[in-house]
This record gives C-alpha cells, sequence and structure tokens, in this order.
C-alpha cells in the first residue's frame, strides 16, 4: 500500500518543483545562504506533497479513461494496486499536511499553494477537456512554482524569468500533447477529451511558436538580469547555446525518434539533455558564483 501511495505521488515529476522552484536563488545569488536554500527545500518538499495530492485526484477523476489508456491503465489506481477509498485519504492528508505547514512557514507561500491547488483541481475538473486552454492551465502551474522560489526568500522575480518559465512549460506540454495524439491515434479523442479539437498540423504550429518564444524571452532574460552582466560584459548569453540545443534536443526526440515518454522521464533517460542542464548550471554557478 505505502509503495502504491509513492508511486501514485508520481515521483518522477518531483523534478518540476527542484528544476522549477530554484531558479530565483540561483539567479539573486543567494544559492550559498544557508537559510535561504533551507527555506527554499522547505518550499520544494511543501510543492512535492501538493502536487502529489492533486496527481492522486486527478487519477481519480480520470479512472475510468486511464484504464483504457496503453500507459496510464499501469497506475496504482488504475491498476487497482491503490484503492479508491485509500487514495481519497492520501490526498486529503497531503494537502492540509503541507498547508497547516505552509500558514505557519510562510504566509505568501501558502496563499500560492493554495492557487496552485486551485489552479490545478480546475484543470482536472474541467479545464483538462478544452483545448489550448488545457495546456496553458498547466503553463501556469510551472509559474506559480517559479513565484514561490521567489516569495520564499523574499526576492523580485524577474517578469521575463516568468515569461520564459511559462513558454518552456507550455513547449514541453505541446510536446506532450503531440506524443500523446501520434502514439493513440485514433483512440486519441477517447483518452482525451480536448484530442477532439487538436490536429497534428496545429500542435505542430503551436510547438514552432513556443519553440522561438521561449528562446527569444530566454535570451531577452539573460540580457536584463544585472547579477550575469560583469564590466558591461553580459555573460549570460554564454548560457544561450545550451538552452537551443535543450530546446531542439527535444524537439529532434519528438519528430525523429518518436519518443512516447513525458518531458520529466526525458530529463531523467536521455543524456544529451541531461549534459546542456549540467553545463547550463555550472555556467550560471561559475559567472554568478565565481567570476
Amino acid at each position: 500500500m505505502l509503495g502504491a501511495i509513492f508511486q501514485a505521488m508520481r515521483p518522477r515529476q518531483w523534478t518540476k518543483n527542484v528544476l522549477f522552484v530554484f531558479p530565483a536563488i540561483l539567479f539573486d545569488v543567494k544559492l550559498l545562504d544557508v537559510d535561504a536554500l533551507v527555506r527554499v527545500v522547505v518550499a520544494c518538499i511543501l510543492l512535492i506533497l501538493v502536487s502529489g495530492s492533486v496527481y492522486i485526484i486527478n487519477d481519480l477523476l480520470d479512472l475510468e479513461q486511464d484504464r483504457q489508456h496503453p500507459s496510464k491503465r499501469h497506475r496504482p489506481i488504475a491498476a487497482g494496486e491503490l484503492p479508491a477509498a485509500a487514495a481519497k485519504a492520501q490526498a486529503l492528508i497531503l494537502a492540509l499536511f503541507a498547508l497547516v505547514f505552509a500558514y505557519n512557514f510562510d504566509a505568501e507561500v501558502f496563499v500560492l499553494l493554495g492557487l496552485y491547488i486551485v489552479v490545478q483541481l480546475l484543470y482536472s475538473s474541467y479545464l483538462k477537456h478544452i483545448a489550448l486552454l488545457d495546456v496553458l492551465t498547466v503553463s501556469a502551474g510551472f509559474v506559480i512554482r517559479v513565484l514561490i522560489g521567489g516569495v520564499v526568500i523574499d526576492v523580485f522575480v524577474s517578469p521575463w524569468l516568468l515569461a520564459f518559465t511559462g513558454l518552456l512549460a507550455l513547449f514541453l506540454v505541446i510536446g506532450k500533447r503531440r506524443q500523446e495524439y501520434v502514439a493513440l491515434g485514433d483512440n486519441a479523442a477517447q483518452s482525451r477529451t480536448a484530442f477532439r479539437h487538436y490536429n497534428l498540423p496545429l500542435l505542430d504550429e503551436m510547438l514552432r511558436i513556443t519553440t522561438t518564444s521561449t528562446l527569444l524571452t530566454y535570451i531577452l532574460y539573460t540580457i536584463e538580469v544585472e547579477t550575469m552582466t560583469i564590466q558591461d560584459l553580459n555573460l549570460g548569453l554564454l548560457t544561450v547555446p545550451f538552452v537551443l540545443y535543450g530546446l531542439l534536443r527535444y524537439l529532434y526526440l519528438l519528430h525523429v525518434e518518436a519518443i512516447e515518454s513525458a518531458p520529466d522521464e526525458v530529463l531523467l533517460a536521455d543524456r544529451p539533455i541531461q549534459a546542456s542542464v549540467f553545463l547550463a548550471g555550472v555556467s550560471y554557478f561559475l559567472i554568478l558564483y565565481v567570476i
């Protein structure tokens, strides 16, 4: 039972919280501040608990559809490994614990966690069935993650960073939708209602738009952020090739390799993307904390 509960919280997707909660402390040059780092780690753990609760609720709402899906039918609730009653109780316990702790930890984090839950519940119960709004709602959850990483250490979060986050999330979500649409074929509409209003040309066009927009907003962010500019030399632009490669690599995996894995699983499995993320991280650290 404990193993099924743990898997229902989708541990492979916890990388989202780490990657999107930490940018604020990294770019504000507070990563070596122990107090700030502890606060960000706590916020990340709270997000993991809340998102785990939302995943369980989503699986409960999609129980019948998931049982017809080639891969989702193996999820603990759909596979019958985790009874619905136990899943409901666990979802409630996770959400309540996280919110009560957050209320006593940081008022702004508490509000943002509450907003995250509301947005995700709206998505799970209604918005995911509406084409375009489904992908936009998912990307909003990533923006909230970045905001939480900023407010927990009381730093200003650049609008360009928020724009980049939202567009990057949108790029990944649309890529995932495209992968699902191709893999399910004629059964796509039965598995996800929104697929009735999607087709491959539309998804490809959306990918092209978000790829370009994501790269441009990142470039503008590196130009704007003062901590990566040293003696009028913008060192932040040196990280652009890593971001560009990561975007192009994911497109390659979608169009050439025809991957069937979700973006978080790709991150955990694809060495070139892991290398680009690692090199970007090392570059940020050297620019912000060493040079």
